[in-house]
């Protein structure tokens, strides 16, 4: 069985589920790791607190793997609001931001703004997409942070990192990147800042996250949320507060959940096993036979149909008067989906089986003769 074939298996999943960009059921391998976990947690036996700080390096290492940063340069976050309010809360000058993107983006941008004066500039995008020749035409020298979404919550549009990198010059690029991290091969090494959470492509539960930080982030951003193990001091601090440290500890407020740093250590060394550009390749096939459908039923597919412009999520956008009739043949097929705004998200993943698919194919029939009759 090849490395690809051994991560799909360890996913059990029931049939239906269409809905990876919201949340991604976990593995084995993560349920294993938890209950061992949970076995330290309730024995305590000698050794046990050794074990669990371990985690901490653990973690930053396996996530230094895969976006190509040091490990000193990651930090373990609880999941992605927070990590992309440390990067913005410490951003000095101003934000350029698209209000359209997931509101962990631009709440953090507001509320830095409210507190600390942060100055903003609000990205006007191509419907939902932020391209690089469109923020180029907006930027002015207020602007020293760009922050934008890997993959567009809405539209499932993969932006163009690189393409954003040589626009944007020297200032800070911040890249969220929830709905494509473990599953899209993207440059990271061209950002300064990358966040993510584990709970959706990466498969490891809620709880998880992380923040990596170029050398010249760390040494422009101002760690102004840092608690006392983020000090310079390593250990405890005792009757004093130190500066922050000099990496990304820094961003850190207080101590980190081993076991959550456990599941996503675990989640992460099996992509890498398995091979990010190979599991891409999966979700690929999958999302281009979910399109496949929809044509076939003339339902109108608004992601992009380009494979350089997506990963895992394709959304389709039936007429108003059709959606209701469309949301329910889904529901009554047993098919878990997105719907938001007049349109219809549906998120593959390798674990994504024949059964699925003919459930959606069922689904469509049923609509199809509901609108026909």
């Amino acid at each position: 069985m090849s490395t690809i074939e051994t991560y799909i298996d360890q996913f059990d999943e029931e049939p239906g589920y269409l809905n990876f960009a919201r949340f991604a059921p976990i593995g084995q391998n993560v349920r294993n790791e938890q209950l061992g976990m949970n076995d330290l947690l309730g024995r305590a036996r000698f050794g046990t607190i050794e074990g669990l700080d371990a985690q901490d390096e653990r973690v930053r290492e396996a996530v230094a793997r895969l976006v190509g940063f040091r490990a000193d340069q990651v930090s373990f976050q609880p999941n992605t609001s927070l990590a992309l309010m440390q990067a913005i809360f410490g951003v000095t000058g101003g934000v350029a931001v698209a209000a359209s993107e997931f509101p962990s983006l631009p709440f953090a941008a507001v509320r830095a703004q409210q507190a600390l004066g942060l100055n903003v500039t609000w990205l006007q995008t191509d419907d939902g997409r932020v391209t690089p020749g469109g923020i180029r035409e907006q930027l002015d020298d207020t602007v020293t942070a760009v922050a934008v979404s890997l993959v567009d919550f809405r539209t499932g549009y993969l932006a163009d990192i690189d393409g954003i990198r040589q626009v944007i010059g020297d200032r800070l690029l911040i890249v969220d990147a929830i709905q494509g991290f473990g599953v899209v091969d993207a440059p990271y090494e061209v950002a300064d800042v990358v966040a993510s959470g584990g709970q959706k492509w990466a498969r490891a539960g809620w709880g998880t996250g992380f923040l990596a930080l170029s050398d010249r982030a760390l040494s422009q951003l101002t760690p102004v949320l840092s608690g006392f193990p983020g000090s310079e001091v390593m250990g405890e601090v005792l009757d004093e507060v130190p500066p922050p440290a000099s990496d990304a500890r820094a961003f850190l407020i207080s101590n980190p959940d081993p076991t959550a740093q456990a599941r996503f250590a675990v989640a992460l060394d099996d992509i890498a096993a398995a091979g990010v550009a190979a599991i891409n390749g999966e979700i690929l096939d999958r999302t281009s036979r979910i399109i496949d459908l929809a044509d076939e039923f003339g339902i109108p597919v608004t992601s992009s149909r380009a494979e350089n412009e997506r990963a895992g999520i394709v959304v389709i956008s039936p007429p108003p008067e059709q959606l209701t009739v469309l949301t329910a043949s889904l529901h009554n097929h047993g098919v878990t989906v997105s719907t938001r705004q007049g349109t219809v998200r549906l998120s593959a993943h390798v674990s994504t089986d024949e059964e699925t698919l003919d459930m959606l194919r069922a689904s469509f029939t049923s609509f199809a003769s509901a609108i026909n009759v």
